[in-house]
Order: C-alpha cells, then structure tokens, then sequence
C-alpha cells in the first residue's frame, strides 16, 4: 500500500467516524415520547386553554414529527402534525385549528431549546420557543403572536414527560 492509498483511507474512515454519532441525534433526542399538557401550570392569555392536549414526538430520520392531539376549549378534537426539521426554513404544518398558520420553521438555540416560527401564507403570526427542562421531565413551550380571533396571545404551556 502506498501513502496516498493510506492517508485516502484513514481520511475516508476518519469522515465516516465523525458522521457516525449524527445518525443516532434523533433516536438520543430526549423530545422524544409522549408529554401531556399540565393546564394547572400553563397560562393561556387572553385564553381560553384547551381542555387537554398531549404532544408526541417521533424520530424521522435527524428531525422529528409532534403530533398534537387534545380537545380545544370548545369541546372539539384537534389534532396537529408539525415536521420539527432544524435547518431555519419553513416546513408545511397541518391539521391547524381555523387554519391560523400553514408552516413552521425550527432552529435550535442549544441542547435544551428550540425557536420556532409559525407562518400563514408566508408571513409570521406567531414565535416562541421550547425549553426542556434539566431533568428531561418538563417541557415548556412558550408562543407569541396572533391568535384564532386576531387579538395578541402569549401562552406558557407546560408539559409533563408521560
């Protein structure tokens, strides 16, 4: 074996060494499972909360899916599909009640938060992030913007670890 032939191999092994640990960065995410949203702790302004809603993360591939079922305020089921894909562009968002925003884009800030925006047709209508606490047992996520009617809204939702 010649040096050319040994430094493309222990280049080549070398990138797939540091890709390796990537692979797994979904599996590992502590967002993973189900969280159900603790009303007792949360504040919803102006309101009304929902009367339940529980988010449950999957991997999909490095990103994960939340799908967000509950009952709203209003006695009816909603449930919610968002693609947490982490590279800062917008991503289609579904299943929306009243259709208040089409997308969301994500951007970590560090291990335990997560930015996000929430577009309609292109414009932001709401921002906010979501902090896992240091024990992995609370989520909060906290929104701002535009709610269903129009008027401002700043949630604090709080989240238990199922």
């Amino acid at each position: 074996m010649n040096r050319r032939n040994i430094l493309v191999g222990l280049t080549s092994f070398c990138l797939a060494a540091a890709a390796l640990p990537g692979i797994g960065i979904a599996e590992d995410n502590p967002l993973i499972g189900s969280w159900k949203l603790n009303l007792e702790k949360s504040k919803y302004s102006p309101g009304p909360a929902p009367r339940s809603l529980t988010l449950n993360f999957v991997a999909n591939g490095a990103n994960l899916t939340d799908t967000a079922e509950g009952i709203d305020a209003q006695g009816q089921a909603t449930k919610t599909v968002l693609a947490h894909i982490y590279d800062g562009k917008p991503h289609p968002t579904t299943g929306v009640p009243g259709g208040l925003y089409d997308s969301s884009t994500y951007t970590r800030s560090d291990a335990h938060t997560v930015n996000f925006v929430r577009s309609k047709d292109g414009k932001t209508v709401q921002t906010g992030s979501i902090v896992l606490s240091a024990d992995g047992k609370t989520l909060t996520v906290t929104t701002e913007g535009t709610g269903p009617n129009g008027q401002p809204i700043h949630n604090v939702a709080v989240y238990e670890k199922q």
